[in-house]
């Protein structure tokens, strides 16, 4: 089993820093992209897709800036993060999406992402 390996993606998002930060730190703006339902307790958010669960504590969060999380059955050094990303000059706004894979998944850990974000924008109307 190779070993995980840091990656990050950008994707450039309309909207501000402060609507986007609910949609990647509450569990209800989770539940309209990430998962098909959120649950959160003690720190601990309670993932949910179909009949599959996972779950992932809360490592940090800056408010309207960043959460980063980190599945509780991952290896120690894996975390996933979401980073909104705002350029100075054009006010343009990203989220940067930092997670782990081995480079036999590497390829569907991006197309997972692309997809999510996909939702991502549906749903913020970007």
């Amino acid at each position: 089993m190779s070993e995980k390996k840091k990656f990050t993606m950008e994707f450039e998002l309309k909207s501000s820093p402060r609507i986007l930060y609910s949609f990647i730190s509450e569990p209800n703006g989770l539940s309209q992209w990430f998962a098909d339902d959120v649950t959160i307790r003690d720190h601990v958010y309670t993932f949910k897709w179909d009949d599959e669960e996972q779950k992932a504590r809360l490592l940090s969060q800056k408010e309207n800036k960043l959460v980063k999380f980190k599945w509780t059955d991952d290896e120690p050094h894996c975390y996933f993060e979401m980073e909104i990303v705002q350029d100075e000059l054009t006010n343009d706004v990203a989220l940067a999406i930092t997670d782990f894979a081995t480079d036999e998944t590497l390829a569907e850990r991006k197309q997972i992402w692309g997809n999510q974000i996909g939702y991502l924008l549906h749903v913020i109307g970007g």
